[in-house]
């Protein structure tokens, strides 16, 4: 492995997330969802806007999530994006969520 791009890496903080709002963000030029996650006491609440209406907006609710918040923010129409969700692309463009094992814990690490 390279080491520079081994230290850019490692300077992401990719954590662990908990879903705890999903709803549908009605002004985005592309069908998204609005997310509110939790990751844990120390970091808190974040909002971010995910192109991920494959899944039915409900069953997001207390869904875990993988997501980096360290990239500083973005305006995305009216709301200010605080994070970005990981998820893997399928062969038909649909993003599918990065989620972790049960037993991780809101705000873990991920590395």
């Amino acid at each position: 492995m390279n080491s520079e791009n081994v230290n850019l890496f490692s300077k992401l903080d990719i954590r662990v997330g908990k879903i705890i709002k999903a709803e549908i963000f009605e002004q985005a030029i592309k069908p998204a969802y609005i997310l509110t996650i939790d990751f844990g006491e120390e970091i808190g609440l974040k909002k971010t806007s995910a192109q991920i209406t494959n899944y039915d907006l409900n069953s997001l609710t207390d869904k875990k999530c993988i997501a980096v918040i360290n990239l500083g923010e973005k305006q995305i129409g009216p709301i200010m994006s605080q994070c970005l969700v990981l998820g893997s692309i399928s062969s038909n463009g649909d993003v599918l969520l990065l989620s972790p094992e049960e037993d991780s814990e809101l705000g873990d690490r991920v590395s």
